[in-house]
């Protein structure tokens, strides 16, 4: 009897340990999806506590950060999400959203760009790609952007596209 409780509290406490930084980013999700964007941000510093090479807790803390317009923040998590997995395109778009509310273009585009190697397909990127340019006073590159983007399904480059390349 003795050691069966001893074996409870082993696996209970065990399994707590191996999922404690999953069972944090599961609360975080559910808190971002809920609206709860601070309660999600704390969830995602914890997971991330227990486990620093946590990359989807840094790139979901990142776009949480994003929200709630803490761009300093939000770029340090993308970072570090591409710094722990250089093949992560959903991070360079997060990164490139951020630099691009940050009014620096070419890092908007550079991150867009290393997206798209790894993500041919990704209307986001192109999109996004396009108003970087845009900005940068790159019409034709924009224009050809804005046209990948609505082929690839992308409804707000259709806008930008009306907007921008007349």
């Amino acid at each position: 009897m003795k050691h069966l409780l001893l074996l409870s509290f082993l696996m209970i406490t065990c399994s707590g340990i191996a999922q404690s930084a999953t069972g944090y980013f599961d609360k975080a999700m559910k808190k971002a999806e809920a609206g709860n964007t601070k309660g999600a941000i704390a969830d995602y510093t914890k997971a991330i506590s227990m486990n620093s090479k946590f990359v989807e807790a840094y790139q979901n803390r990142g776009v949480a950060k994003y929200k709630l317009n803490d761009l300093t923040g939000a770029l340090a998590d993308f970072t570090k999400a591409i710094e722990l997995d250089t093949m992560n395109s959903d991070a360079f778009t997060g990164r490139a959203n951020v630099n691009y509310k940050l009014m620096n273009y070419d890092a908007s585009i550079e991150d867009c760009s290393y997206c798209l190697m790894m993500n041919p397909k990704d209307y986001i990127a192109y999109n996004l790609r396009g108003l970087a340019y845009n900005k940068i006073g790159e019409k034709k590159k924009s224009c050809s952007d804005f046209t990948k983007a609505i082929e690839l399904g992308s409804k707000s480059a259709i806008k930008n596209k009306a907007t921008f390349c007349k």
